[in-house]
């Protein structure tokens, strides 16, 4: 999309209409304009094998994502997690699988062997951390017991079931001793977990883990709900793989996009063959894309998976202002190479400059360490470089060509002739009485707004999983978990960090403890545990149970015989050097609020009584990821804001050469930036990975209406035209096309509100009001503003709109545009 800026009385001697081609000269037009051109074929022909080419490897680009990735990779919270990721052992990437027997209890023979059958293949799937894997039928699950030589244990399932009934009577007291109902096994008896950690990457062949199959795999399972059983499943890997297993319901939106966006067009041009050609220039562009995004090693992930969607609303658009203007050439009688060649000397360096901005929204995304963030980046930015070419070069090529339909062309004239009312009404708003009622507006929605955003949070906002919709299976499972047992999914655990054997020490075991009091003590938290809470009850149960040894030894003797008791039954609460434990916080839900209570807990613990040999350290855990995820998006917020109106206002600046103009242009993109923060505060949504690239998303792409309107404004203004006069034309020949733009991008993104992912579906309203509100803030507040610091100089009235074109050839209109002065 760029600016259209018409030829038409005073303009003929400039741009001569040419109803022959052979009377063009050939040799005129810049260097690039010539190399184009003058070797159409060669182009065409390149194109078209570099489009079957990187359409091959299009078809090869994957769907994939990582835990890894959804981390912020410079946070501290991440660094001492990563750091010390080997001695965590399931306190990163887990999964929970809940099998419930749907017609009694776990202590039924019928059950267990099911139970066992589950286990099994669970066990053998690729990517399970084998050694920290829990269920009732794992020997790592155990009970312990206090007799007068001091303690027993033994595995929870009994060596050598049979299921007979002193098996089962004997495995329902090992439950019971074992301390595992609200953890492994549910309140009510009737269902039990596997508890599910995962390598990220597997250590023979290095790669990650492939969460589609993975997700596939444990699906599967359900196969064994036939057998009198209810599978629920919760965890990242399940997530993400429901994400990726959603994207192709996702795909069909792509389709009602370009449907949307053809009947646009078609309803502006009356024109099929060049509304087919645009649209096919466009899924061209995305072609390329992702055959580009293939080659450089890139994937898709359920975050990027709208960057298609983007790159094709906005190469449409842009496709429509290359279209508008040769249509409107070959109505007045010139041929249709000739046309193409004017049009592309008009619109090169404004529609240049229109994508440099919009990339500029996508590449500021790369200064946020979040490598799916940075994915999304430079997903889009390879398609907006694409753009580049295939919308200012290839369309323009291809339509000198094709032309147009006569009809076509000839409704592009019609729609030229006198003023619209729709039009005459939008030139009121440069009326100063006028514009100063707008302005007022302005100020009181823009001041409500910035007070609503204040109450705009960092992080999720609902329980489960947000990415989904309440009525998901995740979620519904997530809800049957929660309900069933006594500790959460949500775990935040902070690091204990030593020199070898430390962790024997009695002050830093007492320091663990009197951390975990502090913990339990604050809301949102369920319980807490650790080696040092556990070592309290087996230091007992060396004792004969007596209360009075309920407490931290200072032997170390001691301190070691009840590490090893918590070492049988819980491996992953500390390592086997005794330098690194995890004080694992269970916490209600992953709700910013609670997060952030418990975060100043440790930190304020932290500086009082870290010391050389003692280090508490934030965070592990799916919730202390989760933490530091949230802290990552509140910096980046801001900064990612700040950089993406730096560069626009730049950008502005290089266009205009006007501080006054700048204004104009950007202030609108700042009220829909504020409107936008406080619509996500009363549509529930908080800032976090998946909402954090609209605001820079919308105004990368937003400022591209200012930008054209007032282009064509200014250089009306320039020959001497009122405010109110030099609007007008700039609504006959650019506006229109801008508000076309505006419906077309809305209704493109407003698709994906339908979409069964609900991070997308939010993305899609976000966007689509970010969109329509920056249309109409480029079509009434830009006038208004203009008509108080862009004043008139030059000769005001009644004046014909022929009088008003830009009379100057078209390769003196770049220097025309660096002169505007206000």
């Amino acid at each position: 999309m760029a600016p259209i800026i018409s030829h038409n009385a005073s303009q003929r001697d400039a741009m001569p209409i040419m109803a022959n081609p052979g009377d063009f000269d050939k040799r005129s037009g810049n260097l690039i304009e010539r190399l184009v051109f003058n070797n159409r074929v060669l182009l065409v022909t390149f194109c078209l094998t570099l489009t079957v080419v990187l359409g091959w490897f299009a078809t090869r680009l994957q769907v994939t994502a990582s835990f890894e990735d959804m981390m912020p990779q410079s946070q501290e919270f991440v660094q001492n997690y990563k750091a010390h990721s080997a001695s965590l052992g399931g306190l990163g990437n887990s999964v929970r699988i809940v099998v419930t027997n749907t017609k009694g209890d776990i202590y039924d023979p019928k059950y267990l062997e099911t139970l066992k059958q589950i286990n099994d293949k669970v066990y053998l799937i690729q990517g399970v951390d084998r050694a920290f894997m829990k269920s009732l039928w794992m020997p790592v699950v155990r009970w312990t017991d206090i007799v007068a030589e001091g303690y027993q244990g033994g595995p929870v399932m009994p060596d050598g079931f049979t299921g007979s009934s002193e098996n089962i009577d004997l495995m329902r007291r090992n439950v019971a001793r074992s301390g595992i109902v609200g953890s492994l096994v549910s309140t009510d008896h009737h269902s039990s977990m596997l508890f599910v950690p995962l390598v990220e990457k597997g250590a023979a062949t290095g790669k990650t883990i492939d969460y589609k199959a993975f997700r596939d795999q444990l699906e599967s399972l359900r196969s064994f709900e036939k057998d009198g059983v209810e599978i629920h499943i919760i965890g990242f890997a399940k997530l993400v793989g429901d994400l990726i297993h959603g994207v192709g319901e996702v795909l069909t939106y792509f389709l009602y996009a370009a449907i949307i966006a053809v009947l646009i067009i078609l309803a502006y041009t009356r024109c099929w063959r060049s509304t087919l050609l645009v649209t096919g220039c466009s899924l061209v562009a995305v072609l390329w894309q992702m055959g580009l995004m293939q080659l450089l090693g890139f994937s898709l992930d359920p975050y990027s998976i709208l960057v298609p969607f983007l790159i094709f609303a906005i190469g449409v658009s842009h496709g429509a202002q290359k279209m508008n203007g040769i249509m409107q050439d070959i109505g007045r009688g010139t041929h249709k190479y000739v046309a193409a060649r004017y049009t592309f000397r008009r619109l090169f360096l404004a529609g240049l400059t229109a994508l440099l901005a919009d990339a500029v929204g996508f590449a500021v995304l790369a200064l946020i360490d979040i490598p799916v963030i940075r994915g999304l980046a430079f997903a889009a930015s390879i398609g907006v470089a694409v753009l580049i070419f295939t919308n200012l070069i290839l369309i323009p090529v291809l339509l000198s060509f094709s032309g147009v339909s006569k009809g076509g062309a000839a409704y592009s004239i019609r729609s030229l002739q006198g003023v619209h009312p729709f039009v005459n009404w939008l030139s009121r708003f440069s009326e100063r009485r006028r514009a100063a009622g707008v302005i007022a507006v302005t100020v009181v929605l823009g001041a409500a707004g910035a007070a609503l955003s204040l109450q705009l949070k960092i992080g999720d906002l609902d329980p489960g999983a947000p990415e989904l919709w309440p009525n998901s299976v995740y979620n519904l499972d997530n809800a049957y978990i929660t309900k069933h047992y006594q500790l959460s999914s949500d775990q935040f655990a902070v690091i204990v960090s030593t020199p070898p054997d430390g962790l024997v020490n009695y002050e830093t075991m007492l320091e663990m403890d009197r951390l975990e009091q502090r913990l339990r003590d604050l809301p949102g938290v369920q319980t807490t545990t650790s080696v040092a809470s556990l070592a309290r009850r087996f230091t007992s149960a060396g004792f004969e149970g007596s209360p009075k040894w309920e407490t931290i030894n200072r032997d170390p003797f001691v301190v070691q015989d009840a590490m090893s008791i918590v070492n049988n039954s819980s491996p992953e609460l500390f390592n086997d050097g005794r330098s690194v434990a995890p004080i694992i916080v269970y916490l209600t839900d992953h709700k910013a609020t609670t997060l952030t209570r418990v975060v100043k807990t440790v930190e304020d613990f932290a500086r009082e009584h870290n010391t050389e040999d003692r280090k508490f350290l934030l965070a592990a855990g799916n919730s202390g990821i989760e933490a530091a995820t949230n802290i990552a998006v509140e910096r980046a917020n801001r900064t990612m804001l700040l950089y993406v109106y730096a560069s626009v206002v730049l950008l502005c600046f290089i266009t205009f050469r006007s501080w006054r103009a700048v204004i104009v242009a950007v202030v609108p993109l700042v009220v829909t930036s504020v409107l936008c923060e406080a619509l996500m505060v009363l549509l529930g949504i908080g800032i976090k990975v998946a909402t954090l690239p609209v605001a820079a998303l919308g105004v990368g792409i937003g400022v591209d209406y200012s930008l054209y309107l007032l282009t064509t404004h200014l250089v009306f203004q320039r020959q001497g035209a009122s405010v109110r006069d030099a609007y007008i034309n700039a609504l006959t020949s650019t506006g229109k096309v801008v508000a076309l733009i505006g419906v077309t991008l809305s209704a493109a993104v407003i698709t994906w509100a339908g979409s069964p992912i609900k991070f997308q579906a939010d993305m899609g309203i976000l966007l689509a009001f970010m969109f329509l509100l920056n249309m109409v803030g480029a079509l009434v507040l830009v006038p208004s503003l203009a008509a108080f610091l862009l004043p008139s100089k030059g000769v005001v009235g009644a004046v014909e709109k022929d009088a008003f074109a830009i009379d100057t050839s078209p390769d003196e209109l770049p220097g025309l545009l660096r002169r505007v002065k206000i």
